[in-house]
């Protein structure tokens, strides 16, 4: 009779009566064989014979193998692929195997995590993220919920951008105001105004309270922001140079980095261990906490 074993009841098994007799198979494999695999299938059941003791054994990349022999006949071994090595453990050892292994797919699973981040952090290095201040601002003539802002971001001309902040934000307050403002979207057409870009601005998870970001009150006008640490601001390389709007578009990368922005606990502005800086201090907003950026 054939039953299913966790790795902690193998763990827990002794030495029962009889040889000892153990099958690997994968998931989508027939019905078990007696004999043992040289291999170890991709995806792995365990399979293990009543009445029968198992010899654990150690596979490269944390996973287990286990030999078997009938009773009081040893199984004849065959070929092994290259690059699989694997070495029998007697059951003193089996506990410290299992742990062993359990590390190994905690640091596989950290290293995973790691690279995770590092790829966003990257993505946001593409965008064109500015400190900005918006000059005049006025209702848009063919949509209520729209904003237009002549906002300075350090070119020759201020860029025309439209914000659907009217029902958040009174107008007097965008008035000769610094912001933060992402630079390299493609332009769209809001109701007949071309936007040129987009405020940053932080919001409850309701999204009943809206709050731009602040860049410092020293910051300059078309000064690029970056994500970096506040512990070693001095030392931090430069951001690359930030992609053109079609690759921001193509890529997706607006989308991508999105979701990782937030504030924390003091209102700065975040994504992940990376605060929102400027070269005059970090971004914030006025009172949202670990609130969405978008």
């Amino acid at each position: 009779m054939v039953r299913v074993v966790t790795a902690a009841n193998l763990l827990k098994a002794g030495a029962g009566g009889g040889g000892r007799l153990l099958v690997l198979s994968s998931s989508s494999a027939p019905s078990p064989s007696p004999s043992p695999s040289p291999w170890i299938p991709s995806r792995l059941r365990l399979l293990a014979f009543q009445n029968r003791d198992f010899h654990i054994a150690s596979l490269k990349l944390g996973a287990f193998f286990f030999s078997c022999s009938s009773t009081g006949t040893s199984a004849r071994p065959r070929p092994r692929p290259r690059g699989i090595t694997f070495c029998t453990a007697n059951d003193d050892d089996a506990a410290a195997s299992a742990s062993a292994s359990a590390s190994a797919a905690a640091a596989v699973a950290a290293s995973a995590s790691s690279s995770s981040s590092s790829s966003i952090k990257d993505a946001a290095d593409m965008l064109d993220i500015r400190v900005g201040r918006i000059l005049r601002a006025w209702r848009h003539e063919e949509a209520d919920s729209l904003y237009v802002e002549e906002v300075d971001v350090g070119e020759s001309e201020p860029r025309i951008i439209c914000s659907g902040l009217v029902k958040y934000i009174p107008l007097h307050q965008l008035q000769d105001i610094k912001v933060v403002v992402l630079a390299n979207l493609k332009p769209r057409n809001m109701r007949g105004v071309k936007s040129f870009g987009m405020l940053l601005a932080a919001s409850d998870a309701s999204h009943e309270k809206v709050e731009l970001l602040l860049p410092p009150q020293d910051s300059v006008p078309g000064e690029r922001i970056w994500f970096g640490s506040q512990l070693q601001q001095q030392d931090q390389p430069p951001p690359p140079p930030p992609a053109a709007p079609n690759q921001i578009q193509k890529k997706k990368i607006w989308e991508l980095v999105q979701p990782h922005l937030k504030t924390d606990d003091s209102c700065i502005a975040t994504l992940g261990e990376y605060t929102m800086q400027t070269s005059a201090g970090v971004v914030l907003c006025t009172s949202l906490k670990n609130a969405n950026i978008s």
